[in-house]
């Protein structure tokens, strides 16, 4: 009998906290039909012992790939339609698993993530706080009644299989702030989140890990990661204001005889330090095998950075509407080409399909637009099934299209005129602000038409001339495609080819985020096979060679 969810535990060299969670799980999971999951990241005897002891099924398939991994791996080992994840060090209340499961069949699909109350609880050791600044671990209390909220943290949430499908799986390349970026990515689908008053657990430090000396490194760590994840948000204030943080946190403890001020304290130190260093922090997670192919930021906009981005992008075609105007006449007077672009449309979610089908059929061009429904197969392989159908020597330019993009008006005109005026034999607009692009360097930049560069990505819009289809397309037997533009990149580099992004002509691409139909980790293992005997360009060499202006 298949289960009806699964409980998902992450750990790490943590028995004593593992045992006390399955202990008051357990009898809960085995009566509802649950599965229980551990997923080890650092394998032990002892841990795989207490796992199997409780009914628990033990994974350690490539562990020390890092906590946000080891749940994709326990997602992927289940067919469970919902996915419970609680830490290690957690105690659940006894009516903890009904509650969820009774909120997730009462609530619609929409409601994709369901959490409840997380108590702190300090064992062995006094800690006294005044309430003013909360407690040294992660605790969640929207009150006695249920009600939607805006996070909901990994000590206690269910999220159905559904969603992850919707947007993805967690980022494995992030430590903290796993949860905040899936939610982000969730909400901005239209998913909602919502607190279940009666889903409790107590939240647990023991031992010497209740100790002061131990909570303040913990939050000094902490503090290190949570700095990192807002600079990558676009939040993080200057140093400055990180410094008047600090020499609050100094004066509350003595002020309010309050040990959470050393805690909030050392939470601030470790942030400072990571704004004046820059090197990589201790514990970042890296996915087995060589993953330079890979630009390491995910480059979701989401919520308010994101509101704040479309904002500045308005700003900017306001001051380039002129520039915008000249060139789109210039490209009037543009010889006309035969342009062939392809498109592979997804059958989970909306498209953009048909505006981008009025948009390109604007242009003076001659445009041929072909769609294929995308079915069970990757991108790729639905491309080259395109390809085998069409003689593309019969072109002058050959665009792979995504489905979920937002083309400006007046699009191809003005940028196949840029990319004939500089030769790029591989090109690509430039991203909006308001756009999710995982490379820093493919966002536009004010005052530029163009730019030569060492990369041009696979996507969401990639164009070819003759001469660079010729030597790429049929594309290489791949289902999503990772590493691939890595690749084009080092033969257009050897070839002498000028590859680039046309800044004039940026697109949006925001209807769902990178690796919202197909798993990540997945992608990142078809690359590293792809790769290990090619030559391909690595992220430190990724950058801008030439500014048009």
């Amino acid at each position: 009998m298949s289960p009806v969810a699964a409980i998902i535990i992450p750990t790490r060299g943590r028995p004593r906290y593992l045992d006390r969670a399955l202990a008051s799980l357990a009898n809960q999971a085995h009566s509802a039909n649950v599965e229980i999951i551990v997923v080890d990241d650092g394998p032990s005897l002892t841990t795989r012992t207490i796992a199997e002891a409780h009914g628990a099924r033990y994974l350690d398939e490539n562990a020390g790939d890092g906590v946000n991994a080891a749940r994709n791996r326990g997602i992927v080992a289940t067919s469970a339609p919902l996915l419970i994840f609680i830490d290690d060090d957690v105690e659940v209340d006894a009516g903890w698993l009904a509650a969820l499961l009774a909120a997730a069949a009462a609530q619609p699909e929409q409601v994709g993530v369901l959490t409840g109350p997380i108590r702190a609880k300090l064992e062995d050791h006094r800690f006294r706080a005044c309430g003013r600044e909360g407690w040294p671990i992660t605790t969640t209390d929207f009150g006695d009644s249920d009600c939607d909220c805006s996070y909901a943290w990994s000590a206690n949430v269910l999220i159905r299989r559904s969603a992850f499908e919707a947007v993805g799986l967690f980022d494995p390349f992030l430590a903290r702030g796993t949860e905040q970026e899936w939610e982000d990515r969730w909400r901005e689908s239209g998913g909602r989140i919502r607190y279940v008053a009666a889903a409790g657990v107590d939240h647990l430090r023991i031992g010497d890990q209740a100790r002061l000396r131990s909570l303040c490194a913990a939050a000094r760590t902490s503090g290190r990661w949570a700095r990192r994840y807002d600079e990558r948000r676009g939040v993080a204030p200057g140093i400055l204001g990180e410094l008047r943080t600090l020499v609050g946190c100094i004066a509350h403890g003595p002020r309010r005889l309050c040990m959470m001020g050393p805690v909030t304290a050392a939470h601030s130190l470790g942030r400072v330090e990571a704004t004046i260093s820059r090197s990589p922090l201790p514990g970042t997670p890296v996915i087995s095998g060589e993953n330079d192919f890979l630009s390491l930021s995910s480059g979701l906009v989401a919520g308010r950075r994101g509101q704040l981005m479309a904002v500045a992008d308005k700003g900017l075609d306001l001051l380039e509407s002129r520039r915008r105007q000249q060139l789109q006449r210039l490209a009037k007077s543009a010889p006309r080409r035969r342009v062939l672009v392809m498109t592979i449309a997804s059958q989970s979610g909306a498209t953009l399909v048909e505006d981008q089908r009025a948009e390109l059929l604007r242009s003076r061009h001659d445009v041929e637009l072909v769609v294929r429904s995308a079915g069970s197969d990757g991108k790729f392989e639905n491309l080259n099934k395109l390809v085998a159908e069409l003689d593309l020597s019969s072109y002058d330019w050959i665009i792979v299209l995504d489905d979920d993009v937002a083309l400006p008006r007046n699009f191809l005109d003005s940028f196949l005129l840029s990319c004939e005026e500089f030769n790029f034999q591989i090109a690509q607009p430039a991203h909006r602000l308001h756009s999710h692009a995982a490379w820093p360097i493919t966002r536009r930049q004010r005052g530029v038409r163009s730019r030569r560069t060492t990369f041009v990505e696979i996507g969401p819009l990639t164009a070819f001339t003759p001469l660079a289809a010729q030597q790429l397309i049929p594309f290489p037997q791949l289902r999503m495609g990772w590493g691939l533009d890595s690749h084009w990149a080092a033969i257009a580099a050897q070839r002498g080819w000028p590859i680039g992004i046309v800044d004039a002509t940026p697109v949006g691409h925001t209807l769902r985020p990178v690796a919202a139909d197909y798993p990540r980790a997945e992608a990142i293992a078809e690359a590293q096979q792809f790769l290990a005997d090619k030559p391909y360009l690595r992220r430190d060499e990724v950058r801008t060679i030439g500014v048009y202006r």
